[in-house]
């Protein structure tokens, strides 16, 4: 028998219904939670930070502003600044991370990690996992990933994790978001794409050498 009237209505409203939802996916949930209040502060920070255009390859810079170094002019082949932009971003935060004069600014990044792993527990550094760095940047804590060079005479890398609402697939496969100084700079990159010249740094499976630290942001204070 037909139908007619209201559910007749109600039943064509289902049927479209319906047809939308296999239209149009859902949407992947977040891998790791919503961008809270703070992880806004952490990502407008770290968008304010003009690392596109400050800390730039081959010159040499003052650490902390990423200018060009007016003492020490001049291009330098081998110059990336990634240490430093991590360096500079933790100190905007009232955090500490192994930085100048404490350490030259040359294989800084290898510093750093050896820094984090010992003296940087004692700092409020903790290590995580690459799932907990995303998820404690989304709620506005600092976080890094840092590689050690296996050659002791070349150069690591370090990038700030950044808040990210990507998918738990995106994460596993290409790792947090993150924003860098280096060879190329980048507000917003993911660790695959920023560790890449680094081989064996970043793997889907989790067999990477990729290291991840975080420390707590005290945002409250910092915006008074």
């Amino acid at each position: 028998m037909p139908m007619h009237g209201p559910h007749a209505r109600a039943a064509i409203a289902l049927v479209l219904l319906l047809g939308l939802s296999f239209a149009f996916p859902a949407r992947a949930q977040p891998c790791c939670g919503p961008i809270t209040q703070d992880g806004q502060h952490l990502a407008a920070l770290l968008d304010h930070s003009g690392v596109e255009i400050l800390w730039l390859p081959h010159q040499h810079i003052d650490w902390l502003t990423g200018e060009p170094d007016p003492a020490r002019p001049g291009w330098s082949p081998r110059a990336t600044h990634c240490s430093a932009y991590a360096a500079a971003m933790a100190a905007r935060m009232d955090v500490y991370l192994l930085r100048p004069p404490e350490h030259g600014q040359d294989l800084l990044a290898n510093a750093q990690l050896h820094w984090l792993e010992g003296a940087g527990a004692g700092a409020g550094w903790k290590e995580v996992d690459a799932k907990t760095a995303q998820t404690l940047a989304n709620q506005g804590f600092l976080a890094v990933a840092v590689f050690e060079n296996p050659d002791p005479h070349d150069p690591g890398h370090i990038a700030v994790i950044r808040p990210s609402e990507k998918s738990l697939p995106a994460l596993e496969a290409e790792g947090p978001e993150e924003a860098q100084a280096g060879s190329h700079n980048a507000l917003s990159i993911p660790v695959a794409q920023g560790f890449a010249g680094h081989h064996g740094a970043w793997q889907p499976d989790g067999t990477g050498t990729i290291r991840f630290f975080a420390h707590a942001v005290d945002w409250a204070n910092l915006s008074q």
